[in-house]
């Protein structure tokens, strides 16, 4: 199970340090392409979701690597399933149901690593 955690929290990890770090550091304007949600939502919760999510990606990692607080792994997995439901609502109410493949992806993902972290408990 110790494995299984660390491939799919390092694969989670990664995915969210990008896109986490893609809402942070680049501009309205790049990020339209990618993310039409950006017009719809103030710039300063754009960079507060791409926070959270970089946070979240840490909180996988550090701690079971460390041993200090390994626990916190499995808050940080959950933290990430309540992003991806408010991201999942987002889309729907926009009507871009088409959308939320990806979303409910890093869902399941999250979910199974929040499962994976209970070793941690």
């Amino acid at each position: 199970m110790i494995v299984a955690y660390w491939i799919v929290a390092g694969l989670l990890a990664a995915f969210y340090v990008y896109s986490g770090g893609m809402k942070l550091l680049q501009s309205q304007e790049k990020l339209r392409p990618m993310m039409g949600w950006v017009d719809a939502v103030p710039m300063t919760a754009v960079r507060v979701i791409g926070a959270l999510e970089i946070l979240g990606a840490l909180g996988l990692i550090l701690p079971p690597l460390t041993g200090i607080l390994s626990g916190i792994a499995f808050a940080a997995a959950i933290g990430l399933v309540l992003l991806q439901v408010g991201g999942i609502s987002l889309h729907l109410s926009r009507g871009e149901a088409r959308l939320i493949g990806l979303n409910i992806g890093a869902l399941v993902a999250a979910g199974v690593t929040a499962w994976l972290a209970t070793i941690w408990l």
